[in-house]
């Protein structure tokens, strides 16, 4: 049965997805294209999109991006298993260095591949630095030198973390003075609604350390048109595309969004945006009304997540059974833990159930914690972390 009240989804927001303006771009698009869609599109993927994204990245991040070092993916998905696959080495134990808590199909890809996983903890600014040092030491201590350092550094899932430009800085200097890579995922960085924008690792890094960045066009078009993108100087960008045997990115994918979006993809997100921060803010009236005595949350400036902060105590099986009759999907905290461990959390995505089901649905949560928890009386219990 589907839920009547999604909030686990992590998709974007399906009432300012453009049709009629995607199906008019479709026609442009296949008419430029033309006879070359009979031939395979390369490694590189369409050029008029990636000179599309290298201008995004440019004009966001303030740095000159050239196109010839980006490569189209099929979502980035495909971007973090090519870029794992090109650090990976066969018949040795392979270490990754991620936030303890982060993506649950990165986590998943990562254990398909047989990597072990070395969780590093975060806080409201993201992955802590000092912690990030002390697990370098460990592993060095072990003789181990991990392929590289995963991160979500801006509206991290699920905890909707900002990290700080000083942080940023700090990080890159402790993956430089240890020698290992970093593979920045970016994935949510236009999904923007207040405030000053933090610049991205790879904008703040002017040496050759190795870099490798994933970004994609889901969380600001749909996850349905499976387009992300890897960029990465040389020699790095080469070790990905050696991985790489599906023939290319959807060439009729990429010549229709090259189409669509053209010289308008600021127009876009900004049109996008404004919908998307006021279901945020209509989930921040929903916790305030119903559960401000029991749960604390998360007040992320962007991306889709509110990370919600449960009593200890809370029963996580009767809290799902209770939603699940309820009609209410949420994400459990303990399936973005890189081992799985049970967390007095829960991940609220607002980007894709409408306006009305979030008013409707959020209280209807909250008297589920409220059961699971024997919290009936208000003030009876505090919330976790």
């Amino acid at each position: 049965m589907n839920p009547e009240y999604d909030f686990g989804s992590g998709c974007t927001n399906p009432d300012t997805f453009p049709v009629e303006k995607l199906a008019a771009a479709a026609a442009a698009g296949i008419r430029e294209v033309g006879v070359d869609f009979t031939r395979y599109p390369g490694d590189l993927g369409h050029l008029g999109m990636r000179e599309m994204l290298a201008r995004r990245e440019s004009e966001r991040e303030g740095v000159q991006v050239d196109p010839d070092h980006m490569v189209l993916t099929n979502g980035s998905m495909q971007g973090v298993t090519l870029t794992a696959e090109a650090f990976l080495v066969d018949g040795e134990e392979n270490v990754i260095i991620t936030e303890e808590l982060t993506y649950s199909g990165t986590i998943g890809a990562y254990r398909r591949l047989g990597v072990r996983m070395a969780g590093v903890h975060v806080d409201e600014q993201g992955m802590c630095i000092d912690h990030l040092e002390e697990t370098l030491k460990d592993l060095q201590r072990a003789g181990t030198t991990p392929r590289f350092i995963y991160t979500l550094p801006t509206y991290q899932n699920p905890t909707g973390s900002v990290m700080p430009r000083s942080r940023r800085l700090q990080l890159l200097d402790v993956a430089h003075r240890f020698g290992v890579p970093i593979v920045e995922d970016n994935c949510y960085a236009d999904v923007h609604f207040e405030g000053a924008k933090e610049p991205a690792l790879y904008a703040l890094d002017d040496t050759d350390h190795p870099h490798i960045y994933l970004c994609s066009l889901s969380k600001i078009l749909g996850p349905g048109v499976r387009l992300g993108y890897v960029y990465a100087r040389q020699p790095m960008l080469q070790k990905v595309l050696d991985r790489r045997y599906d023939g290319g990115n959807s060439l009729l994918t990429a010549s229709v969004l090259a189409s669509f979006f053209g010289d308008g993809l600021w127009d876009h997100v900004e049109q996008m945006n404004g919908p998307l921060k006021q279901k945020r803010d209509a989930v921040f009236a929903g916790l305030e009304q119903n559960v401000k005595d029991i749960c604390t949350w998360s007040h992320p400036v962007g991306g889709l997540f509110i990370w919600v902060h449960l009593p200890h105590d809370i029963d996580h099986s009767r809290l799902r059974q209770l939603a699940d009759a309820a009609r209410v999907r949420y994400a459990a905290g303990s399936a973005f833990h890189i081992d799985g461990l049970a967390l007095p959390n829960l991940r609220l995505a607002f980007g894709y159930p409408p306006l009305e089901a979030i008013h409707e649905g959020v209280p209807i949560l909250a008297d589920c914690i409220r059961q699971a928890c024997g919290a009936s009386d208000r003030g009876e219990r505090t919330a976790a972390g």
